[in-house]
This record gives structure tokens, sequence and C-alpha cells, in this order.
């Protein structure tokens, strides 16, 4: 087969380090939002949605096949953690935590998680970030060590 297709999709799930709120302030995590998106689109893995709360984002992509996920995820990180200490200098000591969650989505479900992701702020009035994080380990038959997920 002369031409490589892919379609996978990635819901990826990160938060700031010790779930710090640093994106309190609505306009500044919809700019942060919109800038994850675009450094995810530069990286050939177009977003589909990007969102979440004063501590933490989600965002579902479409992995491009010419990056790891590793890479992609890292990269992301990166470049908005640069972005954000040169926008805000208050938020200077900005940082996401060291790891994240990735989980796979089939194309049956996208409209489904699309809808949890833009319904975030919504969804954590009644649930905490780490209690969502823990049903997303367990709904995809991941082990953890408690120990380790909290930075």
């Amino acid at each position: 087969m002369p031409q490589s297709l892919s379609s996978v999709h990635i819901h990826l799930v990160f938060s700031t380090k010790g779930r710090e709120q640093f994106l309190r302030n609505a306009e500044l995590r919809k700019e942060m939002h919109a800038y994850l998106g675009g450094i995810s689109k530069k990286l050939d893995c177009p977003p589909i949605i990007v969102g979440g709360t004063e501590d933490h984002v989600h965002l579902l992509c479409r992995l491009a096949r010419t990056i790891s996920q590793a890479d992609w995820v890292k990269e992301i990180k990166r470049v908005s953690s640069t972005w954000i200490k040169q926008r805000e200098p208050a938020l200077a000591k900005f940082a996401w935590q060291g790891g994240y969650g990735a989980f796979s989505v089939s194309a049956s479900a996208l409209d489904k998680t699309r809808e949890y992701i833009f319904r975030q702020q919504e969804h954590h009035s009644k649930q905490t970030f780490q209690d969502e994080y823990r049903a997303f380990l367990s709904k995809h038959g991941m082990e953890w060590d408690e120990r380790f997920v909290w930075e």
C-alpha cells in the first residue's frame, strides 16, 4: 500500500502542577485552550475540542501519524508553558504536571467525548479532578499508584 493513513483519536488530560488554579481567569483559560489547540494543529494533530477548568485541561485530537504521542504531549506542554509565562508575568511560576493521561477514543464515541469536554465547568461542580481522573483510569482498565499520580 503506497499511502499511509491513520485515524487515531486521543483524549488527553493533564493538570497544572499541584493542581494550582493558574487558569482561574475565564478569558485567560479560553486563550490557553485556543493556544493548546493551535499548537496541536501545528503538530498535524488537529483538535476537535479543547476544554477544562482552572487546574486542568482536556484535548480531543486526531493524532498525526508522524509524531509520537509522547512528543506531541511534551511539545504542547513546553510551548504553552512558555507562552503563558510571557503572556502573564504574574504567572511566572506556572507549570504543568509532569505526567498525563491519554485515552483512545473510537470514532463512534467522538461526539460523546466532545460533549463531555464541552461541559467541564458544569461537570466539576459535582466531581473533583482527582475523582474524574481515577474514573478514567478505571474505565480504561489501567492500574496506578496514588503515590505517583498526583504531584
